[in-house]
């Protein structure tokens, strides 16, 4: 993909814009050492195309560039650390049990 994944600090989510529309992968910080990844939203005309998994790439190498730890509240970003162990050692624990998924309308 060809299209870019931005980290927006202000509304705490990263966005990939596409197609006029906007997929997002919302976080909270938690204490100064590690993000809760809360939720991934891709709409239904961007699904099928590796988004959720382009935006989910991003966030957590940013982490790692942060020198953070993250917690996978969302189960789409669970689901991918656990398909992809290149990123387990980011895991900062599994308090809270995952939750979120894409949205299918």
């Amino acid at each position: 993909m060809q299209n870019q994944v931005i980290r927006n600090s202000t509304k705490k989510r990263y966005e990939l814009a596409m197609a006029g529309t906007l997929a997002i992968l919302e976080y909270e910080n938690r204490g100064e050492d590690v993000l809760v990844f809360t939720h991934t939203f891709v709409p239904p005309e961007l699904r099928g195309r590796n988004v959720a998994a382009e935006l989910t790439r991003f966030a957590l190498d940013d982490a790692r560039k942060q020198g953070k730890k993250v917690q996978p509240q969302c189960s789409y970003v669970d689901g991918f650390m656990r398909r992809n162990q290149e990123y387990e050692s980011l895991r900062a624990g599994d308090e809270g049990a995952a939750s979120c998924g894409l949205r299918r309308s």
